[in-house]
């Protein structure tokens, strides 16, 4: 379930089927759910394949947990479109990863925060979102910019 392909593949679904019956705030929904996997695919890969990490069952490419944090990437936007109830799936989807011997807690932690980032930086002035929250790096530090986005 928190596959990429199924997380992506669910909001493409549901975007055709929203221009379909033209139903145009169903579709910018899932637009931001698709830019929302987007930009975390980039990230979470991007990082797997710089740190590569050995998963505790001897697999490669533990951190960060990609499961976690393409769900977590959807639940955020969906929470900024006012779905309150995706944060559950979400937590069971981690615990999962942990206790399939999968991940790390830290690979977990660290792909819900990317997912999290993902999500409300594809919802920037859509939905009920206020604030855009990207990652943001230097040569000797990292951070995490937060922004008042002004609403019309």
């Amino acid at each position: 379930m928190g596959g990429g392909f199924v997380q992506i593949g669910g909001a493409v679904g549901v975007y055709v089927a929203g221009r379909i019956t033209h139903h145009p705030q169903t579709a910018l929904l899932e637009a931001d759910l698709i830019r929302g996997q987007a930009i975390n695919a980039l990230l979470t890969h991007g990082i797997k394949l710089s740190v590569r990490r050995t998963r505790p069952d001897g697999s490669s490419f533990s951190f960060p947990s990609g499961h976690t944090s393409s769900t977590f990437a959807t639940a955020a936007v969906l929470r900024a479109w006012m779905v309150k109830r995706a944060a559950c799936v979400t937590s069971a989807m981690g615990g999962s990863r942990v206790q399939e011997n999968r991940h790390y807690v830290s690979d977990v932690l660290f792909g819900a925060a990317i997912g999290i980032v993902s999500g409300r930086t594809a919802t920037i002035g859509h939905g009920r979102a206020t604030f855009a929250v990207a990652p943001l790096a230097a040569p000797d530090r990292v951070g995490v910019l937060l922004t008042r986005v002004n609403r019309p």
